[in-house]
Formats: structure tokens, sequence, C-alpha cells
């Protein structure tokens, strides 16, 4: 009888973890419609005249989302109307696109569906040179073409390896931007 109940306990357990990895791989959500929208974090380029940058993080999509984050920086220079978005995006290889993403983007779209927040900001004096300490790290980031979600590289390990690159960022990652620590 204890044998019967540690079995039936064994295929509970196994079962109802399954059934956990299956609901946060599928139910209602599906990344072609989970909102991309501003979450209306960033302050409007239009009306700001100061330099902006800003890193985000968002849960990951899907189960990965359980236990990780997607890491992004924003940057706009004093003056400017626009933000610039810089990131990682690993689907980009599917359709033979490197990964890294450097373009004029809303800063703080909703990472499908999941709310981003800010990692951290800088705003006013010297931001310029700091921004442009960022896109330079951004043009020699190494694995531009080269996607891996564990241990990397990915998003976090773009991230991370801006933060080596510039220093004076003074950024820590959290500990669920896996990958963040990735060196070849």
């Amino acid at each position: 009888m204890k044998r019967i109940l540690k079995k039936t306990l064994k295929i509970f357990t196994v079962l109802s973890l399954q059934g956990l990895i299956l609901a946060g791989c599928s139910g209602n959500k599906d990344w072609r419609t989970a909102s991309r929208e501003s979450a209306g974090i960033a302050p409007d380029p239009a009306s700001t005249h100061e330099a902006v940058l800003q890193v985000y993080g968002a849960k990951a999509w899907g189960w990965r989302g359980w236990f990780s984050i997607h890491t992004w920086i924003a940057a706009k220079h004093t003056g400017e109307t626009s933000y610039t978005v810089y990131d990682v995006v690993g689907w980009r290889l599917h359709r033979n696109h490197p990964v890294l993403r450097i373009v004029e983007d809303i800063p703080d779209r909703y990472w499908y569906g999941e709310k981003p927040r800010i990692i951290k900001e800088f705003r006013g004096e010297r931001v310029d040179t700091l921004i442009d300490s960022v896109n330079r790290a951004a043009n020699a980031y190494p694995w531009k073409t080269t996607y891996k979600a564990f241990p990397g590289p990915n998003s976090n390990t773009f991230t991370g390896w801006i933060a080596r690159q510039v220093p004076e960022l003074e950024l820590n990652l959290p500990f669920s931007a896996i990958g963040s620590g990735y060196t070849d």
C-alpha cells in the first residue's frame, strides 16, 4: 500500500509540473497579439529637452518569465525628439538578421505583454557622453549574429556587455537577467 501511495504521489507531482509548464507556454497568450505598446514610463522625447538613458527589464516570454527577464537600453541625446533602442532579439536569426538591433523606436514597449520596469536611469548633464559610450560599446558587441537562450549570449548578455564596457553606468543587473555574465 505504501509503495502504491509513493508511486501515485510521484505521478501526480510529474503531471502537476507538466501542467504548470504547459499552462505557461500556451493559455490565452499569443506573442503575435501581445501588447507592444508604450508603457508610459519614458519621458516624452518631444517635450523633454534633456538627455535620457534608461535600462529596462521585463519578464521573458512564456514560461521563461517565471525566472528570467529580457533587458534592453533606450537613449536620446539632448534635444533629440526620438529614442534609440538597443536590444538583442534571438528570433531575428530565423530571418537571417543579426540579433543586435539598434533602431529608433518606442523605448518602454511592453515586452510581448509584459510591462517593463526601469533598472537604471540617467537624465540631464553629462548623459550625452554616456550615450556615446553605450553606442560605441553596442557597435563593438562581439555576438551580433549569435544567440543562445542559456547560458548565452542572449539579450541579457548584451546588456551585461554594455555594463562592463561602460563602467560609468554602474549597472548591476538583477539575478533574473540570466546570461548577463556570459563571456566567450
